[in-house]
């Protein structure tokens, strides 16, 4: 029996027809593709608000309202202390020393415990500050990078009084999800900075 046998029963053709077929699905699909930048959570910060701290140490200065402060635990030291962010898992860890004859000591050690962030650090900026009116002079070490600490500082009147104190989170360091938070409560400890007097 002769069966109908046309061009379209060729598998030449058929053949072609399906490669055409998936070639037009193919360019009609292909579009440029970009990647979305990572996005991280909003964060809601308190308004700014300060209130002066005072306690029986021979320093004082002003702090946020929305900040706690607690003794510094495991320190025999009754003037160290933590200022604690509830809520944003970040302190300021402050410690008080009475100098005898030693400043120079004090300054070192100060400048020693920054730049051991060097390693994970992008640069570390040092800005010196003075207030003379209050015998307050001191360091401030801008720390970038992920790094643990992102700003520490110290602070004297040359004979008597040390003060040094750094900021710290408690999370794994991020510089570009961490950037709002640091920038928000590095703003409040150049404040305590500003605000330091002696008894």
């Amino acid at each position: 029996m002769h069966k109908n046998y046309t061009i379209l029963n060729h598998p030449a053709v058929f053949l072609f027809a399906a490669v055409a077929i998936i070639a037009l699905l193919s360019a009609g699909c292909r579009k440029s593709y970009t990647p979305k930048p990572r996005s991280y959570f909003r964060i809601d910060f308190p308004k700014k608000e300060y209130k002066p701290y005072t306690s029986d140490c021979q320093y004082g200065f002003e702090v946020p309202v929305y900040a706690s402060i607690i003794p510094f635990q495991g320190s025999q030291e009754p003037c160290w202390i933590n200022i604690d962010f509830p809520g944003y898992k970040g302190t300021i860890h402050i410690t008080y020393k009475i100098l005898k004859n030693d400043l120079s000591q004090h300054v070192e050690d100060i400048h020693t415990l920054a730049y051991k962030h060097i390693i994970k650090a992008d640069d570390i900026i040092e800005e010196p500050f003075a207030f003379p009116d209050r015998k307050v002079y001191g360091m401030i070490y801008n720390i970038k990078g992920n790094t643990a600490s992102s700003m520490s500082f110290f602070a004297t009147d040359s004979s008597d009084n040390f003060l040094s104190g750094a900021l710290y989170f408690r999370v794994i360091p991020n510089k570009d999800s961490l950037a709002p938070v640091i920038s928000f409560f590095s703003a409040d400890l150049k404040h305590l900075i500003e605000t330091i007097h002696w008894k």
